[in-house]
C-alpha cells in the first residue's frame, strides 16, 4: 500500500520542545500528532508506574500493536523521547531536537523534575544518546538534528520541516514511480 502522507518522528530528551514542535506542525499540516507519552497513560499501554523514574513503564508490544495501522496509513507526527522501536519501513523523517544543557536544565527545573531525573536527562543530552539511537535505527539521510533553544529556532525548524513535507508530497504523488509501503 502506497502512503500518501509521511510519518515523522520528533524525538529528543524531555524538555527540548518535542510537543511544541509537534503541535505547531500538526496545526499547519494534514498530519496527526501522536503524543506517545499521553497515549500510553490514557490508553493503558503500560505495565504500571515506576516511582524511581517517575514515569510509566511502556508496554512496547501494546504500543506498536495500537499504532501499527496508523503508521501503515501514514500522516503521523510521532512525539516521544524514544524512536528506535518504530519500524523503519514506516518512518520517513526523524527529527532529533537538541538543546543546550543550560537551557534544558532551566526547562526541566521549571517542570519540577527531581534532581536524579533531571541529571539523567542532562547526561543523555550531553552524551547525544537519542541522536545516536536515531542514527543506529534509521538511515542517516532521514535523521536530522535540529536545535531548539530559542523561539526563533522553533520557527526555523517548523519552516524546514514544512519544506521537507512539501518535497515529500511532490516526490510521492500518485503516478510517481517511487512506491512506499
Amino acid at each position: 500500500m502506497m502512503r500518501t502522507k509521511p510519518n515523522i518522528i520528533i524525538t529528543g530528551t524531555p524538555g527540548v520542545g518535542k510537543t511544541s514542535h509537534s503541535d505547531i506542525l500538526a496545526s499547519s499540516s494534514e498530519l496527526e500528532h501522536l503524543s506517545i507519552s499521553h497515549l500510553v497513560k490514557e490508553r493503558g499501554w503500560h505495565e504500571g508506574w515506576d516511582p524511581d523514574k517517575q514515569s510509566w513503564i511502556v508496554d512496547e508490544d501494546k504500543l506498536l500493536d495500537a499504532v501499527q495501522d496508523d503508521l501503515k496509513e501514514g500522516g503521523n507526527i510521532i512525539d516521544w523521547h524514544a524512536c528506535d522501536l518504530f519500524p523503519k519501513k514506516y518512518i520517513d523523517l526523524v527529527i532529533v531536537l537538541r538543546a543546550k544543557p543550560s537551557t534544558l536544565y532551566d526547562r526541566l527545573k521549571e517542570r519540577n523534575y527531581p534532581e536524579a531525573k533531571l541529571q539523567e536527562n542532562l547526561d543523555a543530552e550531553i552524551m547525544e544518546v537519542l541522536l545516536a539511537e536515531a542514527q543506529e535505527a534509521y538511515d542517516n539521510e532521514i535523521v536530522v538534528e535540529l536545535h531548539s533553544n530559542e523561539l526563533e529556532d522553533v520557527r526555523s525548524n517548523i519552516a524546514r520541516i514544512q519544506s521537507w513535507l512539501k518535497d515529500w508530497k511532490q516526490n510521492n504523488a500518485p503516478g510517481n514511480d517511487q512506491p512506499r509501503e
